[in-house]
């Protein structure tokens, strides 16, 4: 009997990279004259508020509401060519070594690696695609005219997660007993819950005791690295665009795939 597929989730911010993704963006927006100044500086107190305390589910609600009406009227095409045109000097400082190497292992155990992130997918699905991801399960902002409404599609946050997880296993197979997840919040421990191998990663307090009284690992990430300066990643398995059609991205989720060939023997 053939062995089903597994896959590694990894949330994004403070499991991958050291900061929230979508506000490491908020000085390239504003030099692109989409925002404000003033919008520059709430970013900055919210992302301190983050780091510092752990953000709970209210502050994150708060923020996923000023961060739907702050892109209101946005273009789509000039936000992704200023996500593409900063990418790297935005956010390569800031990715784990510890999540890189991690990363690396579940590639060449020959584990799918799929990055899930209440971030909007035009930042999140880059940075994956960066890191040598497979799959992206994000959240999607409503678009009219090529432009954003400051209404929000599909919220990847807490049970849609897991929900999200558990749609994509069926469409792709994975056998979620034997599949790894990762991440920092108490906010995502339904996608914690949807794996067999949960992982703690720098924790929040409410986290950190869960994990202890469930037995899950608790692991320390510290050192943010350039990426370019590590071994060059495995290449991603082939598209798995047609994914599109159905699964997830069916029931609002966004889902994105790499278009790299698979490597040998994978």
């Amino acid at each position: 009997m053939a062995t089903r597929p597994t896959a590694a989730f990894f949330d994004l911010d403070k499991t991958i990279i050291a900061k929230s993704s979508t506000l490491a963006f908020s000085k390239p927006f504003q030099a692109g004259g989409l925002i404000s100044r003033r919008a520059v500086l709430r970013s900055a107190y919210a992302q301190f508020v983050y780091l510092v305390g752990g953000a709970d589910h209210d502050q994150m609600e708060k923020m996923r509401q000023f961060m739907s009406q702050l892109c209101a009227g946005w273009d789509v095409a000039t936000v992704r060519e200023i996500v593409a045109d900063t990418l790297h000097n935005i956010v390569d400082p800031l990715v784990y070594d510890e999540a890189v190497s991690l990363i690396e292992e579940h590639r060449l155990a020959g584990r799918d690696v799929v990055v899930v992130s209440a971030s909007g997918t035009e930042v999140v699905e880059p940075i994956a695609e960066m890191l040598g991801a497979d799959l992206v399960i994000a959240t999607r902002m409503e678009i009219e005219d090529g432009r954003y409404t400051g209404g929000i599609e599909y919220y990847a946050y807490a049970e849609e997660k897991a929900r999200a997880i558990e749609e994509l296993a069926a469409t792709m197979g994975y056998d979620l007993e034997n599949s790894y997840g990762y991440s920092d919040s108490v906010t995502d421990v339904p996608m914690l819950e949807a794996v067999g191998h949960a992982h703690a990663v720098n924790p929040d307090k409410e986290l950190r005791k869960i994990a202890a009284d469930r037995g899950w690992p608790v692991l320390v990430f510290t050192k943010p690295v350039a990426l370019r300066s590590r071994v060059p990643l495995p290449p991603a398995k082939p598209t798995l665009a047609a994914l599109a059609v159905g699964g997830v991205v069916a029931v609002g989720g966004a889902l994105w795939a790499s278009s790299r060939k698979r490597r040998p023997g994978a």
